[in-house]
C-alpha cells in the first residue's frame, strides 16, 4: 500500500518519520500544539482587557451585547432565516442550481467509480501482459476523457452560478432594506450597532455566499461518495469494514469541531478590523485637501499604521492558530483516516476464512487494488466531511455579521433605534442634568422615538412643545413652539451647536420627534440645500433633476429647453454649451466651482418647486446680486424658505427670524425695520 499512502500525501511516503519531524516525536508535537492553544487562549483574554480603542462606541460600554460566532443552535437558526431569503420558494433559480449541482455530483461520483474500475483493469492487463486487454481499456479511458472533463467543469460552472445567484438575491434584499426611506442615514447617525455598513454589504455578503456554496459542495459530494462506497464495500468486504470508518468519522468530527470553535469569533473580528482599516483609508481620501492644508500627513500616517497594525496582529494570531489546527486536522482527518482504512480493509484479506481465502493470489491482488482504491476514496470523503466543519465554523462568523445587519435594518424600518449614550443617563422619563461638573453641560433626555406625533398638512409647519434633542440625548431646546405658513420666509440664526441643523433634521424626518406635535407637509414638499451641494454621478441633466430620472422628467411633461431656462435663472446658461450639452458626463464635484455647484443646487430647487425649502448657507459662494435674483424667483414660484445665513443682505427677503442662543432659549419674531438681533 505505499502507493496509496503516496497518493494521499505526496512526498510523505518517501520521508522517514525522523527526517520529517527533525527528531521530534509525534507525542512531543501534540504536546507543543496543546501548549500553543493554551497560550493563545490566555492572549485572547489579555487582549480583551487591554484592547479598549474601538471605533464602535457601543462595544466599549458596560453591558454592550456581543454576538458570539460558533456552530451551535443559534448559528443554524440564523442560517435558516438567511436561507429563507436566498431560497424563498421551491421553484426559484437557486433551487435549480442546487439540483444541477447535485446531478453533476452524482455524475462525477459515477465517473470516479468507472475510473477506479478502468484503472484496475489497465493495471491487471499490464501485470498479466495482456496487450489486447490493455489497449481496449486504454481506448475506453480515451473515450471517457471528454465526458469526465465536461462533468468536472460543469460542476465548477454550476457552483459559481449558484454563488452568483445567491449573492445577487442577498445583496438586492439588503439594498431594499438599506435604501428604504432614510434607513441608510439612520444606520449611520441614529443607531451605532453597525459600523462600516459598506464593508458588510460588499465583502461580507460575497464571503458569506462563497462560504455557503463551498459548504454545500464539501458536504454533498463526500456524503454521496460515502453512501455509494459504503454500499459497494459492504457487499464485497462485509458491513464491519465501512462501519469502522463511519464510527471514526463521528468521533473525529466531534473532536475537530470543538477544537475549531474559536475560528468563528476570530473571523468576526477579522472582518471588523478589515472594515475599520478600509474606513480610515476612505476617510483620508474624502478629507485629503483639509489634511494637506494642515500638513497632517504624519498624523494620518500614525492613524493608518495603528489600524493596519491591529489588523496584522490579529492576522498573525489567526495564522498561528490555523497552523496549529491544520497540523491536528491533517493527522486526524487525512493520515489517521487513511490508517484506519488500511486496518479496516485488512480484516477480510488477512482472515483465514471467508471468500478472500478461496481466491488466487492474482485475483486477491486485483480485488485488493479495486477495493483498496474505494477505501482510499472513502477515507478521502470522510476526511473532507470532517474538514467541512472548518468551513462551517468560518461561515458562522459571516452568518453572525449578515444576521446582525438584517436585524438592525429591520429595527430601523420599524422605527426602533439603539444607540449607546456618550453622556450618563439614569432618568427614565423627562430630563436629568448631566453628571458633568460644568455649568454649561447640557441636560439629557431618555429617548422614546414614539413619544412625539407628526401630522401631515400642506402649506403649514408648526412645532408644538417639540423638544430639540440629538440622537445622543442632548437637549438643545426643551420645547420649541412656532408656526410658519406658506409665504412666511424665516431666517434662522444662532451660534454653532445651537440646534439649527437639528431643527432641519427633525423637520426632514431624518430624526424622530421625541415629544410634542409637529405639523408639516409630506416630505416630498420639503427640499434641503446644504452649503456644499451633492453632485450625483451621471450627466449634466442629472445634476439639475436629481433625484429624478430622465423618465420622471418626461413624465412631468418637461423638456431640456425648460431645464435650460432654469439654468438661465441662476445665470448658468453657459455651462450647457461649455460642457457640450445635457448628456455630458463628468466628475461634476471637480468640474464645477463652489459657486457653480451652489447655483446648480438652486436650479434643482426650481425644478422640484416644493412648498418649503431649507437653505443652509447655500449661497455663501454666490454674489449678492445673483443671490437676490434667486430669492426673488423663489417667491415668484411660491417656495417658502428657511434660510441659515448671517448675510444682512438677505433680511429683505424674509418676514420672520428664529434665533437660538445655544443655551436652550429661542426667539421667533417678525423682522421689522431696524431689527438687529441676530447673533453669530
Amino acid at each position: 500500500m505505499p502507493g496509496i499512502w503516496s497518493k494521499m500525501a505526496p512526498g510523505v511516503g518517501r520521508m522517514s518519520a525522523g527526517a520529517a519531524l527533525n527528531g521530534m516525536s509525534g507525542a512531543a508535537v501534540l504536546v507543543w500544539v496543546a501548549h500553543f492553544l493554551r497560550r493563545y487562549a490566555e492572549r485572547q483574554r489579555r487582549a480583551k482587557a487591554l484592547h479598549n480603542i474601538d471605533f464602535c462606541v457601543a462595544q466599549t460600554q458596560p453591558g454592550a451585547k456581543k454576538e458570539r460566532a460558533a456552530v451551535d443552535a443559534k448559528f443554524f437558526g440564523r442560517l435558516r432565516r438567511l436561507l429563507a431569503i436566498l431560497i424563498p420558494t421551491p421553484f426559484c433559480a437557486p433551487v435549480g442550481y442546487v439540483l444541477l449541482v447535485a446531478a453533476v455530483l452524482v455524475a462525477r461520483t459515477a465517473c470516479d467509480v468507472w475510473l477506479i474500475r478502468n484503472g484496475t483493469m489497465i493495471e491487471s492487463s499490464l501485470i498479466q501482459r495482456n496487450r489486447s486487454g490493455f489497449l481496449t481499456h486504454a481506448w475506453d479511458y480515451t473515450r471517457m476523457m471528454p465526458i469526465v472533463s465536461l462533468v468536472n467543469n460543469l460542476l465548477k460552472y454550476s457552483l459559481n452560478q449558484l454563488q452568483l445567484n445567491l449573492r445577487v438575491r442577498l445583496t438586492r434584499h439588503l439594498y431594499d432594506q438599506y435604501m428604504k426611506g432614510y434607513t441608510f442615514y439612520q444606520m449611520n447617525n441614529l443607531d451605532n450597532r453597525i459600523q462600516n455598513a459598506d464593508h458588510l454589504l460588499t465583502n461580507d455578503v460575497n464571503q458569506f455566499c462563497q462560504g455557503l456554496v463551498d459548504l454545500y459542495s464539501n458536504l454533498s459530494k463526500p456524503v454521496l461518495d460515502i453512501f455509494l462506497y459504503v454500499q459497494r464495500l459492504s457487499a464485497r468486504l462485509g458491513r464491519e469494514v465501512p462501519l469502522y470508518m463511519i464510527a471514526y468519522l463521528v468521533v473525529s468530527g466531534l473532536f475537530l469541531t470543538n477544537l475549531r470553535r474559536p475560528v468563528g469569533s476570530m473571523t468576526v473580528k477579522e472582518q471588523k478590523l478589515e472594515g475599520e482599516y478600509r474606513f480610515v483609508n476612505s476617510r483620508l481620501i474624502t478629507n485629503c485637501e483639509e489634511v494637506a492644508f494642515y500638513q497632517g500627513s504624519q498624523r494620518e500616517k500614525v492613524t493608518l499604521n495603528s489600524e493596519f497594525n491591529k489588523l496584522v496582529d490579529h492576522m498573525k494570531t489567526l495564522l498561528h492558530f490555523k497552523f496549529s489546527i491544520g497540523f491536528v486536522d491533517n493527522i486526524i482527518a487525512k493520515y489517521l483516516a487513511t490508517l484506519v482504512g488500511f486496518f479496516s480493509v485488512s480484516l477480510p484479506f488477512l482472515s483465514s476464512v471467508g471468500p478472500m481465502a478461496l481466491l488466487t493470489t492474482g485475483e486477491r491482488q486485483q480485488r485488493y487494488y479495486e477495493n483498496g482504491r474505494m477505501m482510499v476514496r472513502l477515507a478521502e470523503s470522510i476526511g473532507r466531511l470532517v474538514l467541512a466543519g472548518r468551513e462551517m465554523t468560518r461561515l458562522s462568523g459571516f452568518t453572525v455579521r449578515i444576521s446582525k445587519l438584517l436585524e438592525v435594518l429591520n429595527d430601523l424600518n420599524k422605527g426602533h433605534y439603539e444607540r449607546t449614550m456618550l453622556t450618563p443617563q439614569t432618568a427614565v422619563n423627562g430630563l436629568k442634568p448631566s453628571s458633568s461638573s460644568s455649568s454649561l453641560a447640557r441636560p439629557v433626555m431618555a429617548l422614546d422615538p414614539k413619544a412625539g406625533r407628526v401630522v401631515l398638512q400642506d402649506h403649514l409647519i408648526r412645532f408644538e412643545h417639540v423638544p430639540l434633542v440629538t440622537p445622543n440625548g442632548d437637549v438643545l431646546v426643551e420645547e420649541l413652539n412656532f408656526e410658519v405658513r406658506s409665504g412666511m420666509n424665516v431666517l434662522v440664526c444662532g451660534p454653532n451647536g445651537c440646534g439649527k441643523s437639528s431643527l432641519f433634521r427633525i423637520l426632514g424626518e431624518l430624526w424622530p420627534v421625541f415629544g410634542g406635535t409637529l405639523t408639516k407637509p409630506d416630505r416630498s414638499q420639503l427640499f434641503y440645500i446644504p452649503q456644499r451641494p451633492y453632485m450625483t454621478l451621471g450627466t449634466l441633466r442629472d445634476q439639475v433633476i436629481y433625484p429624478d430620472t430622465v423618465e420622471a422628467l418626461r413624465a412631468r411633461g418637461r423638456s431640456d429647453d425648460w431645464l435650460l431656462q432654469l439654468l438661465e435663472e441662476v445665470q448658468l446658461g453657459y455651462i450647457h454649451e461649455r460642457e457640450s450639452g445635457w448628456d455630458a458626463v463628468a466628475d461634476w464635484s471637480d468640474v464645477l466651482s463652489g459657486g457653480e455647484k451652489q447655483r446648480v443646487a438652486m436650479a434643482r430647487l426650481f425644478y422640484h418647486r416644493p412648498q418649503f425649502a431649507i437653505l443652509d448657507e447655500c449661497t455663501s459662494a454666490v454674489s449678492v446680486d445673483v443671490e437676490g435674483s434667486m430669492y426673488r424667483y423663489c417667491r415668484e414660484q411660491g417656495i417658502t424658505l428657511f434660510t441659515v445665513s448671517h448675510r444682512k443682505s438677505l433680511w429683505v427677503h424674509h418676514e420672520y427670524y428664529l434665533q437660538m442662543d445655544g443655551r436652550g432659549a429661542f426667539v421667533f419674531k417678525p423682522i421689522t425695520d431696524g431689527t438687529d438681533q441676530f447673533g453669530s
